[in-house]
């Protein structure tokens, strides 16, 4: 009787266990098959927008960001004493009290009027107060305190503003000329800046014989020159463009007349944007044109 019972229950054990295994045994995986040699095995890989590389990279990023592209080399043989603002820099020629050059870039952002122009001409407080060009050397010479880098590119400060009334900014101008011509040329470059955005702009004066220069300055002599000059520079462009301007001083005639940076160059003796590499400086002086610097609105 016991040796039937065992058997009964090892019977069942073994109906229990079949039964298990049905329910829950063991499966075989799936085999996914192996990728043939002639399909390549696709990876998918999420990059952040941000860290995607730009295929719009132009030459002009390079160098578009980077500080005193504007900034001509050190002149030979000049007096020369570099003077830092906000919005500007100026070499001050302490024999002739005009600068040599004023450099300066215009962007789109800072062509705001927050503040309207002082008209409050100051001597500069870097320069020793018994040798500071002051208003009244201007009073009664026939000519007008002119603006290199004017007030019309410092309306969105107002230090910039006060700055650019400092007379290391000043020169003896012909009253046609600066009010005509030179004022339509400083306005052009706004333009120029609000169309592409920034641009960079040196300008001066121009004198051809500085022993016998005309002066005027009732404490202080002042050197009147015979010309001025300005250049621009576009660098946010596939190709970076510039232009150069020379007025006599009492000009007003139009239309105006281009120069190449090269031929400005040869005319003042300064050498603009030397921190330019070759490949791009060398071709960039030697060529203007005039199309991408219309003056009208």
């Amino acid at each position: 009787m016991r040796k039937n019972l065992k058997k009964i229950l090892t019977a069942i054990c073994v109906f229990i266990g079949v039964v298990l295994y049905a329910l829950f045994g063991y499966k075989p995986a799936t085999v996914e098959p192996a990728p043939s040699i002639n399909e390549p095995v696709q990876t998918e890989i999420s990059i952040p927008l941000e860290q995607q590389p730009s295929t719009e990279i132009s030459v002009s990023d390079a160098f578009y960001n980077l500080q005193g592209v504007e900034i001509p080399a050190r002149i030979q043989g000049r007096s020369e004493r570099i003077l830092k603002r906000t919005n500007y820099t100026a070499s001050f020629n302490t024999k002739w009290n005009i600068p040599n050059w004023v450099a300066w870039d215009i962007t789109k952002e800072e062509l705001v009027e927050k503040y309207e122009r002082t008209d409050y001409f100051d001597v500069d407080p870097e320069i020793n107060p018994d040798r500071a060009v002051t208003y009244g050397d201007y009073s009664g010479s026939g000519y007008d305190r002119g603006h290199m880098c004017p007030a019309g590119d410092n309306r969105y400060d107002a230090t910039a503003m006060e700055e650019c009334f400092y007379m290391t900014n000043i020169c003896p101008q012909d009253h046609e000329l600066n009010k005509e011509t030179w004022n339509d040329l400083e306005i052009a470059c706004r333009r120029w800046a609000r169309r592409y955005g920034k641009v960079y702009v040196v300008c001066g004066p121009i004198v051809e014989d500085a022993n016998n220069a005309e002066t005027i300055g009732r404490r202080h002599k002042v050197v009147v020159p015979d010309a001025f000059f300005k250049v621009i520079l576009i660098v946010n462009k596939q190709t970076p463009q510039a232009i150069g301007y020379v007025f006599q001083n009492n000009d007003s005639r139009k239309p105006w007349k281009a120069y190449s940076i090269d031929e400005v160059e040869e005319i003042t003796g300064i050498d603009f944007f030397p921190t330019l590499p070759d490949e791009i400086e060398n071709p960039l002086e030697a060529n203007y044109d005039t199309s991408l610097w219309v003056w009208g609105n």
